[in-house]
Order: C-alpha cells, then sequence, then structure tokens
C-alpha cells in the first residue's frame, strides 16, 4: 500500500498522525522486534508504545532496520501515571531507548492517582513538547470531564485521546465531545472488544469480499478515528494493513454504530 494516500487526522502543530497503526503492547524482546519490522513492512507509518510496555529499545531497533526515514514513521510513548514529577527523565529516557531525540506523541497513559497532580503533569507535558522532545501532546484513558480540566487549566488541548474503541463500544455522544474540543479519538483493543462473527460485520465483510476484523479498521478510518491493532502474526498484520482498497457506504457506516447501542 501507498503510504502517501493513508488518511491522516491533523494534530495541533499542523502534525499528521496516520489514522492507522500498529499496537505492541504485550509485543516484547525478539518477538516484538520482529512484529514491528513486519508492521512497517507492511506500510504501517505509525507505531504505538509506551513506558509500561518495556519494548522502546526493540520498537526504536525495528525503525532503524527497517530502512526508513525517521520522519517516515510516527512514533508514540507513554508516561506512566507513577512517573508523575519525573516527567522530563522519562521522556528523556524514553528517546534514549527508541534511540531518537523526539517522539511525534507523548500521551499520558492514564489519570494521576491524585487529581491534584493532573495539572501540573500536563504543564510539564506542554513543556517537552515546547521543547521538541515531543511533536505533540495527549492522554489516554481520560473521560471528558478530565480532559475539559486540563484545557480550562493551561486552554491547551490534548492533541489525542486514546481509549478503548470499537463498534461495540460506539457512543455516539462521547465521540462527538472529543470532535467538539478538538481532540483527536484514537481507539485501543479495536478486536478484544468486538465480537467479529456478528452478523452485521460477517455480511458487511461478505459484501467488499474482506474480513470482519478490516471491517472493524475500515469503520474507525471512515469516522475519521485512529485505530491502532495488534498483532504479531505476520499474515494478520498484513491483513490488517489492507484496508484502503475499500470505503464503507453510509448506510453500512450506520448498521455498525447501531451495534453500539447509543
Amino acid at each position: 500500500m501507498d503510504h502517501a494516500d493513508h488518511p491522516t487526522a491533523v494534530l495541533p502543530g499542523d502534525v499528521r498522525i496516520p489514522l492507522l497503526g500498529f499496537g505492541t503492547w504485550q509485543a516484547t524482546g525478539e518477538a516484538g522486534f520482529k512484529a514491528v519490522l513486519a508492521a512497517l513492512d507492511a506500510g504501517y507509518r505509525h507505531i504505538d508504545t509506551a513506558t509500561m510496555y518495556g519494548n522502546e529499545e526493540e520498537v526504536g531497533r525495528a525503525v532503524r532496520e527497517s530502512g526508513l526515514r525517521r520522519e517516515d514513521v510516527f512514533i508514540t510513548t507513554k508516561l506512566p501515571p507513577e512517573r508523575v514529577g519525573r516527567e522530563r527523565e522519562t521522556i528523556e529516557a524514553s528517546l534514549r531507548a527508541l534511540g531518537v531525540d523526539h517522539v511525534d506523541l507523548w500521551l499520558l497513559h492514564w489519570p494521576p492517582s491524585e487529581p491534584g497532580d493532573l495539572i501540573p503533569a500536563w504543564r510539564e507535558m506542554l513543556a517537552a513538547r515546547d521543547t521538541g522532545l515531543a511533536r505533540a501532546v495527549g492522554v489516554s484513558n481520560f473521560g471528558t470531564g478530565q480532559i475539559d480540566e486540563l484545557i480550562q487549566a493551561t486552554e491547551e488541548n490534548p492533541a489525542v485521546n486514546q481509549i478503548r474503541w470499537s463498534p461495540f463500544l460506539y457512543d455516539r455522544q462521547r465521540h462527538a465531545e472529543h470532535r467538539d474540543r478538538g481532540v483527536v479519538l484514537e481507539g485501543y483493543s479495536p478486536f478484544k472488544t468486538s465480537d467479529l462473527s456478528d452478523p452485521v460485520l460477517t455480511r458487511i465483510a461478505g459484501a467488499h469480499n474482506v474480513s470482519p476484523a478490516q471491517v472493524v479498521l475500515r469503520w474507525h478510518i471512515d469516522h475519521e478515528t485512529v485505530a491502532i491493532p495488534k498483532s504479531v502474526t505476520p499474515e494478520r498484520i498484513r491483513a490488517n494493513a489492507d484496508v484502503f482498497g475499500f470505503s464503507l457506504t453510509a448506510e453500512e457506516m450506520r448498521d455498525i454504530d447501531a451495534l453500539g447501542g447509543s
């Protein structure tokens, strides 16, 4: 697939995030390295990791060994909430492990357990962005109220909120709340939270001669939400990347939205 045709969403600072990314949770060691290399080989240009995953070194090595230019691969990593107060040293450790001088997106992995830590942590993340360590900053597993706290305190909206998302978790209002605030919704666990044998998905998959998993990913993309499926199986990695040869009709999108019951 020609990645020039890959749809992207625009983050603050004119940073473009590919709508299809490769998730690396639980992909560690040599198997993790090989999975990321296979993903880059299959055409993925967006890799999602985190300090908590313990695989930043393998991700960095795969990006280098892929032969791709650094600017052609969008790299996300995340700050664990227990590292709040040590933001700067944490991102510097991530950059060393990844072997890069900046990440494209740095997320606060979960809201801190102490509510009073939220705004100071966010200010430190904004400072890391302003000094060029991350091109964009955002959050993960945040509710709309918590996002509003950040915006009210700093007038800076998180570029992204990465949450569990799939047709079966579809919530029209939550989707609209992100859009209204200029926050890109990024979904993780698209398959784990889906019933891929559901008749709606199998019918639509059959109509396009693709798999239900490919329909789920295309649904994210047609909603302009980011999807980060993960797999360590090369065939599945390739199939998950092959979602640009078809698109869903408005009626099919409505039928899939209805799986969320909202």
